[in-house]
């Protein structure tokens, strides 16, 4: 239950909440959420399982798990880089997650104390703007969620992770319910029903399977080393492909959760729901001030966020921290602080790109504004993540020999495996083709 815990509560990330709610209310509601299951279950449980399998198979970081099992199959040494580029784009990946989380922190402070409450629309955007636009106050609270990070990652798996995972996750789903069950008080269900879950056919379209397996791929975080470290702690006789499904259906299920959320606060409190950052930061607290409690409830709003930050964090930075053990042989400790200062450095990359270091250019005729973060975001999001996912579904279906698979997954069915294998060979590629193909246009 805790490495479900651990790897569900490392998927969540910030795009459950400001992305799957109006991708899915604007292509085809319940249709879409149909899709997206249907995707979860055949490209992303395969994969998941797979990764998690790959972990557990050789206790190590994903580096090591390549360069392990790469020397019994063709291409040997050159293996290696698939599980570097998981862990360097996770690693990248915290950097500026933690800038982003750093906001999170400022906020959940503000909405304590009552500055976000009595505030306009323009108000709203005002403080966020001028928060953005003011470096120096990022860099604080920048720095101290990287803090609490390496603080928590330092302590190790017993006496760090696992009680961090164990309080977290359970804190965050107690969150996200209450803060659901007071936003259905405020009449709004019916609204969300007819917004979110009812079924438009019409608007299916081949955009909308593709856009579907991005929303699947990011939502399970299949291109990072996360599954593949966690995996490395699973213990032996639990069952892989149980801990995988469960890890699917509890994500979906908060996706569900946190769309039924956004759209309920919105249409609660009279404000039209958006995506982005703007719905986190100007859209959702304000539509909570509008709503009876609203600054107790944006309070606990803005402490579930810290809480998927942390889990997040903790996530990305453990892979890079068990390399830098297994490579240089560092006590965990000096690990976690290495990879943590490095990840503080690389963020105020990002932290500037808001202000100062902005800079516009165009990647494959796609304009971007933000400077090196978008090129950063770029890197990892619409080529290293898809791409190490990609290579991970063609070592596993093709270049492994299946008895071995066959043997850690331990399936009691026959034909459950040949289901597994045949799914990562034959359906998964192709989807993770199109979408390295496709990504950065969507």
């Amino acid at each position: 239950m805790t490495f479900v815990f651990a790897v569900a509560g490392a998927a969540i990330g910030f795009k459950t909440i400001w992305q799957f709610p109006s991708v899915a209310a604007g292509n085809g509601g319940g249709a879409f959420i149909l899709i997206y299951l249907l995707l979860s279950l055949l490209v992303g449980a395969p994969l998941l399982i797979a990764q998690i399998m790959l972990g557990r198979r050789t206790h190590t970081s994903p580096v090591a798990t390549f360069a392990e099992l790469g020397t019994r199959v063709r291409g040997r040494r050159y293996w290696v880089i698939v599980g570097a580029a998981a862990v360097v784009a996770g690693f990248v990946v915290f950097s500026y997650l933690s800038v982003i989380a750093g906001w999170t922190i400022a906020y959940f402070v503000r909405a304590v104390f009552g500055s976000l409450s009595g505030l306009t629309a323009d108000g709203m955007g005002g403080v966020f703007a001028s928060f953005v636009r003011d470096p120096e106050k990022q860099v604080f609270w920048h720095a101290l969620f990287a803090i609490i990070v390496v603080a928590i990652s330092a302590r190790g798996l017993r006496r760090g992770l696992d009680p961090a995972v164990r309080w977290l996750v359970p804190s965050l789903y107690a969150a996200l319910l209450m803060l659901t069950a007071y936003a259905a008080q405020a009449g709004a269900l019916e609204d969300v029903g007819r917004h979110l879950f009812s079924p438009d056919f019409t608007k299916i379209s081949p955009y909308t399977w593709l856009i579907a397996t991005a929303q699947v791929f990011f939502s399970l975080g299949l291109g990072t080393g996360v599954a593949m470290m966690y995996g490395a702690y699973l213990k032996a006789d639990a069952s892989i492909a149980r801990a995988g499904m469960a890890v699917v259906g509890v994500d979906v299920l908060t996706s569900l959760l946190a769309a039924t959320l956004v759209f309920a606060v919105s249409f609660g409190g009279g404000v039209a729901p958006t995506s982005g950052p703007n719905l986190m930061f100007q859209v959702l607290p304000l539509a909570f001030d509008h709503l009876p409690a609203g600054r107790w409830a944006v309070s606990l709003y803005f402490a579930a966020l810290v809480i998927i930050a942390l889990l997040m964090g903790l996530a990305l930075l453990e892979p890079a921290i068990v390399w830098l053990e297994e490579r240089f042989g560092m006590t965990r400790l000096r690990a976690a602080l290495t990879i943590g200062l490095a990840g503080w450095a690389l963020g105020l990359v990002t932290l500037f790109s808001f202000n100062y270091a902005a800079f516009s250019f165009k990647i494959l005729g796609i304009e971007k504004s933000l400077g090196l973060f978008d090129v950063l975001q770029s890197l990892t999001a619409e080529l290293l993540f898809p791409l190490a996912a990609l290579l991970t579904a063609l070592f596993v279906g093709w270049m492994l020999k299946p008895d071995g698979a066959r043997d850690e997954l331990a399936m009691r069915s026959p034909c459950s495996f040949d289901a597994w294998i045949w799914s990562l060979r034959l359906l998964v590629p192709p989807a993770l083709l199109v979408l390295l193909v496709t990504l950065y246009r969507l």
